[in-house]
């Protein structure tokens, strides 16, 4: 996906419909496809999305049910355990750190007014562009109150450690596994951290935006995959 800032000039100004909030750049199109005949629709895609690492957070009061999911949050570990939160398109995304992971998701499933009780999916997303590049994603659903809620957490290259939440969801053993096997993530405290996808001598994280495409032995009757540039081109 190729991006470019909202004010590429920088000189503040910008045409009609080019209005972006401050620290925002724009992304364009979809698998690198930048001049091609795509007929996804991906090609022409446009989407604001924030700069760096440091999320801006929706103004409160958010509406609806999410000021007392928050709410409910902040009271029992205190207001510092929400880094952004963020309502995007109807739906509640709040950023927590690394390190509380599995404090926050015991909060969410057990206390009352929360009782968040299904973890759906556990993630992983690779923002090559910001410092803390790997984002690990929680969709939770709480069935007492048909409720969904989104926490997502981001770690660098440096220290990609992350708490596991296997104890307190055991749907997520298999998806922290995958996670560590596809972007390379760290879960401490998972029960049996090892590859779920790729051989157990495999090197690289498959899913990582830097991760070749191509030129890779594959270990099936000897096949190869050919790297983008020597692959058949449709025009």
């Amino acid at each position: 996906m190729s991006t470019e800032p909202a004010d590429p000039t920088g000189t503040g100004e910008s045409g009609p419909g080019d209005v972006q909030p401050v620290g925002v750049q724009r992304q364009k199109g979809l698998f690198g496809a930048t001049d091609t005949g795509d007929t996804s629709g991906f090609g022409g895609l446009v989407r604001a999305a924030p700069l760096g690492a440091e999320i801006a957070s929706t103004a409160e009061p958010l509406g609806g049910y999410f000021d007392e999911v928050v709410g409910a949050l902040r009271d029992l570990l205190g207001d510092d355990v929400t880094r952004a939160v963020v309502v995007d398109r109807g739906e509640l995304t709040i950023y927590i750190a690394p390190d509380r992971t599995a404090e926050v998701c015991k909060a969410m499933r057990d206390d009352e007014a929360l009782r968040f009780e299904l973890c759906n999916s556990v993630s992983g997303v690779d923002y090559p562009d910001r410092r803390n590049r790997l984002h690990v994603v929680y969709q939770l659903t709480s069935m007492t109150y048909r409720r969904q809620v989104r926490l997502e957490t981001a770690v660098g290259l440096d220290h990609p450690v992350v708490q596991s939440v296997a104890a307190v969801y055991p749907t997520a053993d298999w998806q922290e596994r995958e996670a560590y096997d596809m972007f390379g993530v760290v879960f401490e405290g998972h029960p049996h951290l090892t590859r779920i996808l790729m051989p157990d001598d495999w090197e690289g994280h498959p899913q990582r935006k830097d991760y070749p495409l191509g030129g890779i032995a594959v270990e099936y009757k000897g096949a190869h995959i050919p790297p983008p540039d020597e692959r058949r081109a449709y025009k």
